[in-house]
């Protein structure tokens, strides 16, 4: 950090923090070292100080620190980061934690079977049931019945779904256009990065290409919002204009949404359930990955096929579906309609 750069009071009183409830000296200058240079890239590229710092500037610091440090090393940093907007949150100097969906997106990779909450399906149901805004049941509903991650679910288009009914009036991609009641998620998109024609606040971690089958509950809530979903595109870059299939309907008008949208919409409906509380982590709060986590749990455990679970998660390449038959599409349309849960009660 230059002399010209002063350590932030937050970050000041943060250590103090610390050393109050025991942090070792070495601890605390670790979380000093790292919560400087995070300032320093703060200042550097947006002119910023971490209070007024965004989900996007915190995960833009992520990929900066991932071009020089181990996965493990980004891990403890991150973590540092998230105790740092932990502590700002609870003394009022932010009202959110942006942290909180770059370590949701983080986790995935690092804890490969955590212990979470246990929610029932009745229960689930009860909560998808009670949801009554057509963009906010679309969502809980998407992510419930493909297991898509947020980023996945934001960076979709409207080509990227084939619906067999009167509400789609666009050509779905090429990839779908033969499969009516699919939904296409792609792999190139990339946070940061322009993909068709269009600058990217999320990534899609899948390793291969999927096409998800949509059932008839799925089919009518999507049908449901498309009724009412704003018309505006989403502006590119090149001054082209993509169609998101998801945008909003408050603040951002008509703009694509982003994941710490879809995280919010569905904290606010798990807080009012008693399944989300502020400081609670993976094990306790039902967030928009728990339904990631939910999805494969009773898919697999409906279908005693976990290839099949594996495919529509995105989690395998070539070689896996390459041990199936060569009409791999219809058999995972088959075995999902014939085992997918149904969220009404």
């Amino acid at each position: 950090m230059t002399e010209s750069h002063q350590q932030s009071g937050t970050v000041e009183y943060f250590l103090q923090d610390i050393e109050h409830h025991g942090r070792n000296e070495r601890t605390a200058a670790a979380y000093q070292r790292v919560l400087s240079e995070y300032e320093q890239f703060l200042d550097d590229r947006f002119d910023k100080t971490p209070p007024a710092a965004s989900y996007r500037d915190c995960m833009a610091w992520v990929h900066e620190l991932r071009t020089t440090h181990s996965e493990s090393t980004v891990a403890t940093y991150a973590s540092y980061l998230n105790r740092f907007y932990s502590y700002l949150e609870r003394v009022g100097h932010t009202e959110e934690n942006p942290m909180t969906v770059v370590l949701e997106e983080m986790t995935e990779s690092i804890e490969s079977n955590p212990t979470r909450r246990d929610v029932t399906l009745a229960q689930m149901r009860s909560f998808v049931t009670d949801i009554r805004h057509p963009l906010h049941q679309a969502l809980v509903t998407t992510l419930l019945k493909t297991g898509i991650r947020a980023g996945e679910l934001c960076n979709l288009d409207l080509i990227d779904l084939n619906l067999a009914h009167d509400a789609q009036t666009w050509q779905p991609r090429a990839h779908i256009a033969g499969r009516p009641d699919s939904l296409f998620v792609a792999t190139e998109h990339t946070y940061g990065r322009e993909s068709g024609g269009e600058l990217r606040t999320a990534s899609n971690k899948r390793k291969r290409e999927t096409v998800v089958p949509i059932d008839e509950e799925l089919k009518a809530v999507l049908v449901r919002w498309l009724a009412v979903r704003p018309d505006t595109p989403s502006r590119t870059t090149t001054g082209a204009a993509t169609e998101p299939l998801f945008v909003g309907t408050a603040d951002s008008w008509g703009e694509r949404l982003t994941p710490n949208v879809v995280h919010h919409v569905v904290e606010q409906y798990a807080r009012e359930r008693g399944w989300y509380r502020t400081g609670g982590g993976a094990a306790e709060n039902v967030t928009p990955h728990y339904f990631r986590h939910f999805f494969t749990t009773h898919l697999r455990d409906r279908t005693g096929d976990r290839g099949i679970v594996q495919y529509l998660r995105g989690d395998v390449a070539s070689d896996v579906i390459d041990t199936y038959t060569h009409n791999w599409g219809d058999r995972v349309r088959e075995t999902y309609l014939e085992h997918i849960y149904s969220l009404s009660v």
